[in-house]
C-alpha cells in the first residue's frame, strides 16, 4: 500500500523539536481570524503515554507556530476514546477543539451506545498514517510462524492464549477474523492498555501478542519478543524479515493500526482547510517526520478530508461487520 487513495486497506513531546521559532509580530500576521486570541486544544481521548498522546505532542509545537495561536494538548481518556470523542463532538464548531484518533475510533459505533454520530457530529480533516499490526511470542515458545500457531490451536483448541488492549481492538478483532477464516480457535486475554499487555508477552506469562509495530519494536528489537506475521499488504522497512499477512496465508485480510484528525462537523472549509495545512506541514518538519517514521513506526499518509472519509467508512463497515457478526462486547 503506497498512498491511501491507491488501496482501502483489505479488510481491514513537548515543544523541544527544534522548530524554528518565528519573531511574534511575523506570527500574528498568520494568524487567522477563528484563532486569533484562542486557546486550541488538540484533544488526546487516550491517557499520557500511549501513540495518540505522543503523536498528539508532536504536532503541537508546529501548529502553535504556525497559527500563531496558543495551543495545547488536553488528554481526554475513557470508554476507548469515546469521551474525547464525545467532548469534541459537542464543542463549537470554530476549529478551537481538534481531535486525534485511534483506529479504534471506526470500531467505537459498533462496539458502544455513543453519545454522538461519530459521522454526522465529526468532519474528517486527515489521515495521519499507518502501521502495521505485528503478531508475537515469547522466545521460550515453539512458533516461528502464523501456521506453527494455527497447527497448534487446531491440535488443542482454545488452549493458546493471547493478549491485546482491549475488546474491540484492532487486534482482537484480526484475530477473530483469521480463526473463522483459518479454523482455528484461540483464547483472547484483553488488557487494560499496551503496557500490561507487553509485561506479560515479554513475561512469558502468555502465548502470543498482537499489537501495532509502535507498541512491539522496542521488544522485537531486543529480542524479547518473537515476530511471527506482520498485517500489512508488504513487508514494513523495519520488520524485513517477518512475513506479511498474505505470505501467512491469508491475502485479502490486510490491517492496520492508524491515527487521523477530525474537528466539530460543519466547521467552515477554510478553518478546515488551514488545519491540515499547518498540521501537514508540522509532521512533515525534519525534525518531527523521523521520530513519527522511526520512533512510532508510523508510515505518514497525510491524506485530506475526502479520501480520509472514504477510508474510515470502509474501516467502520468491516471492523463493525466483524464485532456484530461475533458479538463482541466492551470490557
Amino acid at each position: 500500500m503506497d498512498r491511501i487513495s491507491r488501496r482501502a486497506f483489505g479488510a481491514g513531546m513537548g515543544a523541544g523539536f527544534g522548530t524554528v521559532v518565528l519573531p511574534w509580530r511575523a506570527l500574528a500576521q498568520q494568524t487567522p481570524d477563528w484563532a486569533r486570541g484562542q486557546t486550541i486544544k488538540i484533544v488526546s481521548p487516550f491517557p499520557p503515554g500511549g501513540s495518540v498522546d505522543a503523536i498528539s505532542r508532536m504536532m503541537q509545537p508546529g501548529l502553535q507556530q504556525r497559527l500563531g495561536a496558543t495551543v495545547v494538548v488536553e488528554n481526554r481518556p475513557g470508554a476507548g476514546g469515546a469521551v474525547g470523542a464525545n467532548s469534541v463532538a459537542k464543542s463549537a464548531p470554530d476549529g478551537t477543539n481538534i481531535l486525534v484518533v485511534f483506529d479504534s475510533h471506526a470500531v467505537l459505533p459498533a462496539l458502544l451506545p455513543l453519545q454522538y454520530d461519530s459521522k454526522k457530529d465529526l468532519d474528517p480533516v486527515m489521515l495521519i498514517g499507518t502501521a502495521p499490526m505485528v503478531l508475537a511470542c515469547h522466545p521460550s515458545r515453539p512458533f516461528k510462524s502464523l501456521k506453527d500457531v494455527i497447527d497448534a490451536s487446531k491440535a488443542k483448541p482454545d488452549s493458546l492464549t493471547y493478549g491485546t488492549v482491549g475488546n474491540g481492538s484492532l487486534g482482537h478483532l484480526l484475530m477473530v477474523l483469521l480463526g473463522k477464516k483459518g479454523g482455528f480457535v484461540t483464547r483472547h486475554l484483553p488488557y487494560r492498555g499496551g503496557g500490561p499487555a507487553v509485561n506479560d508477552a515479554v513475561g512469558g506469562h502468555i502465548d502470543l501478542i498482537i499489537g501495532s509495530a509502535a507498541l512491539l519494536s522496542a521488544q522485537i528489537e531486543a529480542k524479547t519478543l518473537r515476530p511471527l506475521m506482520q498485517s500489512g499488504a508488504t513487508r514494513a522497512p523495519t520488520l524485513k524479515d517477518v512475513p506479511t499477512i498474505a505470505e501467512s496465508g491469508f491475502p485479502g485480510s490486510e490491517a492496520y493500526a492508524w491515527w487521523g484528525v477530525f474537528v466539530r462537523a460543519d466547521t467552515p472549509a477554510p478553518i478546515k482547510d488551514r488545519i491540515y495545512a499547518d498540521l501537514k506541514a508540522s509532521l512533515e518538519d525534519a525534525s518531527v517526520r523521523p521520530k513519527l517514521e522511526t520512533g512510532q513506526q508510523v508510515k505518514l499518509e497525510l491524506s485530506p478530508a475526502k479520501p480520509f472519509a472514504d477510508f474510515f467508512d470502509q474501516q467502520m463497515k468491516v471492523w463493525g461487520d466483524v464485532v456484530k457478526e461475533n458479538g463482541i462486547k466492551p470490557d
